[in-house]
């Protein structure tokens, strides 16, 4: 027979994760729509609002019918530490395994669920309890904290400003692999010389070789300044 216990556990863990990564994009305590959580989750009307009613019950989140919900401070605890196996998996595939890039996220899914807190803290100390996984996404730490960045996408960044690659928030796994086949790679320069308007394409030095990317794809690239505020301007 099935583990429903542990089916269950999955979907609170899931519905944690996705209030979180929701909540990323709203003003402070504004809430997340069971319908951002629907289509996210990819499940039914019905089967959101049970579940933001067990966890509400729970004191997971607070929930409030019409108006969505809000991760409590034990429920974000809760996402972070989830969040933080999945980005630490994804290290270790790629570092120790050679996954490709692109190739990680499914594997990492299934695994933040079924591995022990043994093996997690295990991975982490492998890996020197890295800050960032291999997107460029930071990892909690284990008491559930992150390092603050300042990051702007390459359609932000202001031009000729010297910049380095910091995150990738590519939508697809075939977005992603355009990245890489275009040369970007974390923590490599980078320098936006030219943006057309109307949401035109970008022209960027990119490791020291002129290359020309699209609006979107330029969206979904996110840079870090390497410039210090007592630089002279470019």
């Amino acid at each position: 027979m099935p583990d429903t216990s542990k089916a269950q556990s999955r979907a609170v863990e899931d519905f944690l994760k996705a209030v979180y990564a929701l909540q990323q994009h709203l003003p402070q305590h504004e809430r997340v729509s069971t319908n951002a959580l629907k289509e996210m989750l990819k499940i039914s009307a019905p089967s959101v609002t049970d579940m933001a009613q067990r966890l509400l019950e729970a004191r997971l989140i607070d929930y409030e019918k019409y108006y969505g919900v809000r991760l409590t401070e034990a429920g974000l605890l809760i996402a972070l530490k989830i969040i933080r196996r999945h980005r630490l998996i994804e290290l270790y595939l790629v570092k120790e395994l050679g996954y490709a890039l692109h190739e990680v996220h499914d594997d990492a899914e299934s695994l933040e669920h079924a591995v022990s807190e043994r093996f997690i803290t295990a991975i982490a100390a492998r890996l020197h309890d890295p800050a960032f996984d291999p997107h460029g996404d930071p990892i909690p730490s284990a008491e559930g904290l992150i390092v603050p960045r300042e990051l702007l996408p390459l359609t932000e960044m202001p031009l000729t400003a010297p910049a380095k690659v910091a995150r990738f928030i590519a939508d697809t796994p075939q977005m992603l692999q355009y990245m890489l086949d275009k040369g970007f790679a974390l923590n490599h320069p980078v320098i936006v010389l030219a943006r057309e308007p109307f949401e035109g394409p970008l022209t960027l030095r990119l490791n020291e070789q002129e290359t020309v990317i699209g609006y979107q794809v330029a969206a979904a690239i996110l840079v870090e300044t390497t410039r210090r505020p007592d630089d002279p301007p470019a």
